[in-house]
């Protein structure tokens, strides 16, 4: 019997391919996933991530967010076996390193002292989220290892395409990165803080597993937040309506022109989305004297909340861990979610019930002394990012065995 044919395929923008074929490949055990709709519903949705949905690279593309204008020239690799898409790698040609999260500033550094040239460079991602999920975007019906093998032979082969140095493979999954390390990636590791549900009933079931101090602390710093007339309110749906999307816009550019100097995201993304996905979105909202005044975004998964952008026009005590951590909390418990993530670094999440966890990314440098050189870095990074992180979460909140409640 003569092997299927595999073809391969860089495109320019995720809005050339059908939104039911990307989705059946980004959610595939999801049963809306050969729809163009992204509405999401916990429970109804296994495996669901709305990060790699079309509806999300779709919004960050048309909105001018990820463009060849801002850095991130789209280059989707599709894999096509028999004429039908089977797989997808999300890809950027970028100019530069921002927006990623995990950080090869050095590297890039390095290399252009000793007279190469590391930009343009290939970046498998989700652009300007830190949040872990499938990056080899694959078929259900599919055979994995074939069509991975095929994708990431193609990342391989586009990064001599494109001239570029370097193909990234961020914030995979542990499964992927071991699969591309068989395929000659090199291994990175990091870490990031969540919170993890023990089939809590409620917030004081959470705040039980903690040791005295930190349940105290967390009590005070909740009744503090919302001092002074301030209000929370949650928003999904319909409920989200252009002008809730003007304020936290307002708060998202007052806190990352501070924080990165030029924000990410457009307003026009924040349209896009409440139009394709807005049942996915979670937007924790505080409100003082009648406006807005303090906002986060989150994403709705199957089973993990996504915690994203936050900002404030209004400045007060613990307001941003109560709208960032301990809503998204509630939110998780009451919908019966089994993790929140709240985004990159932050060892200060750990007090608020948030431990180590570690991320996973993978890393194609086609220049040998380079790629000797990280390799060698990258050995010894991994052993601290361990080290760091059973030193943390030993130093978490939650109560000993035999200590009283």
């Amino acid at each position: 019997m003569a092997s299927p044919e595999i073809t391969l395929e860089a495109v320019p923008s995720a809005s050339e391919i059908d939104p039911a074929d990307w989705n059946a490949c980004a959610n595939p055990q999801s049963p809306f996933a050969a729809s163009a709709g992204t509405a999401s519903c916990p429970g109804l949705k296994p495996a669901y991530n709305p990060f790699v949905s079309h509806a999300f690279f779709k919004a960050a593309e048309a909105s001018g967010s990820a463009t060849i204008r801002t850095g991130w020239a789209p280059r989707h690799l599709i894999a096509k076996m028999d004429g039908r898409i089977a797989g997808i790698v999300p890809c950027y040609l970028k100019s530069h390193s921002q927006g990623e999260y995990v950080f090869d500033r050095g590297w890039a550094d390095a290399y252009e002292r000793a007279g190469g040239r590391y930009y343009p460079k290939l970046q498998v991602s989700v652009p300007f989220t830190p949040a872990a999920g499938p990056r080899l975007l694959i078929r259900g019906d599919a055979d994995r290892e074939m069509i991975g093998g095929a994708l990431a032979s193609g990342l391989v082969a586009l990064c001599g395409v494109s001239k570029a140095s370097s193909a990234h493979v961020t914030f995979a999954r542990e499964a992927e990165w071991r699969f591309l390390a068989a395929q000659g990636f090199l291994q990175r590791t990091d870490q990031q803080f969540h919170w993890q549900n023990q089939d809590f009933a409620g917030f004081d079931d959470f705040l039980a597993t903690l040791n005295s101090r930190h349940r105290k602390a967390i009590k005070r710093e909740r009744r503090e937040a919302v001092t002074n007339g301030i209000t929370i309110h949650w928003m999904r749906g319909a409920d989200i309506t252009e002008e809730a999307w003007d304020a936290f816009f307002d708060f998202y550019m007052e806190t990352g022109s501070r924080k990165w100097g030029r924000p990410y995201l457009t307003r026009a993304f924040f349209s896009l989305i409440g139009e394709s996905m807005a049942d996915d979105v979670l937007l924790v909202m505080a409100r003082r004297n009648n406006r807005w005044i303090a906002g986060a975004i989150n994403f709705i998964g199957s089973d993990t909340l996504f915690g994203r952008n936050w900002g404030a026009i209004e400045h007060h005590p613990f307001l941003h861990f109560e709208v960032c951590y301990y809503q998204a909390i509630e939110f998780a418990i009451k919908h019966r979610l089994q993790t929140v993530e709240a985004g990159a670094q932050g060892e200060h999440k750990i007090a608020r019930g948030y431990l180590p966890q570690t991320t996973y990314s993978a890393h194609y440098i086609a220049d040998p002394g380079l790629r000797r050189a990280v390799a060698d870095y990258l050995k010894r990074e991994r052993a601290y990012v361990d080290e760091v992180g059973r030193e943390l979460a030993e130093a978490g909140p939650f109560r000993k065995v035999d200590e009283a409640p």
